[in-house]
This record gives C-alpha cells, structure tokens and sequence, in this order.
C-alpha cells in the first residue's frame, strides 16, 4: 500500500499533512493507545486539532481514501 499512499500525499500536498507511525517504536505507544490501534496496517483521518475523523483498518482501495477525502477537503 505504501506506493499508493505515498501517491495520495503526492496529490494531496497542501491540503492534507501526511504523517508516518512507526507502531514498533515505543516512543509512539501512547499515541497508539489514544487512537485505538491494533493492527497493521491501519491509517488514520484527523482534523487540524488532531480530532478522528475516520479510521481505516486492513487494506484500502485508493477510491475509498479518495472518497472520504472529498468529504473534508475543499
């Protein structure tokens, strides 16, 4: 998924910040623990204050990111 995700960020650049969990690193564990995370891969959709907005969990097609995209995105 990483090639696709990182042709998301491509085309999304300015309007939404793409940021990379490291889920073994244990510097992040609270993070995790706050967002719910559980498996790999998962993504997450938060507002600018860092609010969820949608989790994804397991594989997701391009079309789906895309279409919750346009749903926060102007």
């Amino acid at each position: 998924m990483a090639p696709m995700v990182h042709g998301l960020e491509a085309e999304y650049f300015g309007k939404i910040k793409f940021t990379y969990l490291d889920a073994d690193d244990s510097r992040t564990q609270g993070f995790q623990r706050a967002l719910g995370f559980r498996y790999q891969p998962e993504f997450y959709l938060l507002d600018a204050g860092g609010q969820l907005l949608k989790k994804f969990v397991d594989f997701v097609s391009q079309d789906e990111f895309e279409s919750v995209f346009a749903q926060y995105v102007q």
